[in-house]
């Protein structure tokens, strides 16, 4: 029996535009994720560094960009986040049926971005859904790593059989449920999270 249901953030409540960084880094100078790249996004998204040496880092290998074009072009990522999805959520906490977590692989710039786009009070609103709101940022790991969602199952005393996860990168669930959490592989644009209960 399920008592408990962690969701990931983007692309599963609000809506990211995943290409649209690296369209936009292309127009100075990105041609494709390198080794050198990826180590610095993983890194960022796991609090090892500030935004300023991310943005300092950046600027290092594309030098005729501005502090300013890739900040932008690393939050075009950011979309809009759907009013339904907002209430589904507090209807779920206010139902009380089921414990409540956050689990995201984000970073700083972005959550000051999502801050800026949905406006703190509905931020607040949707943060105060969940028991606890963990952020890979602040917690110095990231998804698919299995040491995450132990320390999410560890600290809260949640037994994984009983536990419910829902992302929308299947590298994610894989791992998650190799650890015996029931999952769902989110389909983007073909399903929704207001169709979790369906799913439990």
């Amino acid at each position: 029996m399920i008592k408990n249901i962690i969701f990931d953030f983007g692309d599963i409540f609000i809506n990211l535009d995943k290409k649209a960084p690296l369209l936009e880094m292309a127009k100075f100078g990105f041609t494709e994720l390198t080794p050198e790249l990826d180590t610095i996004f993983k890194e960022y998204e796991m609090g090892l560094m500030e935004s300023d040496e991310f943005i300092d880092q950046l600027q290092a290998i594309f030098n005729n960009a501005s502090r300013e074009q890739i900040k932008d072009a690393w939050n075009s990522i950011i979309l809009d986040f759907p009013e339904e999805r907002l209430e589904f959520i507090e209807k779920l906490k206010n139902d009380n049926k089921y414990r409540l977590f956050l689990l995201s692989n984000t970073n700083d710039l972005h959550i000051d971005k999502v801050k800026e786009s949905m406006g703190l009070e509905r931020f607040n609103r949707f943060k105060n859904c969940f028991e606890v709101f963990y952020l890979s940022q602040q917690m110095k790991m990231r998804k698919p790593n299995a040491n995450i969602y132990e320390k999410v199952l560890a600290d809260n005393s949640l037994i994984a059989a009983e536990t419910f996860f829902i992302d929308d990168t299947k590298e994610n669930t894989d791992s998650a449920s190799k650890l015996g959490i029931k999952c769902w592989n989110l389909q983007v644009g073909k399903q929704d999270v207001l169709e979790t209960l369906s799913h439990l």
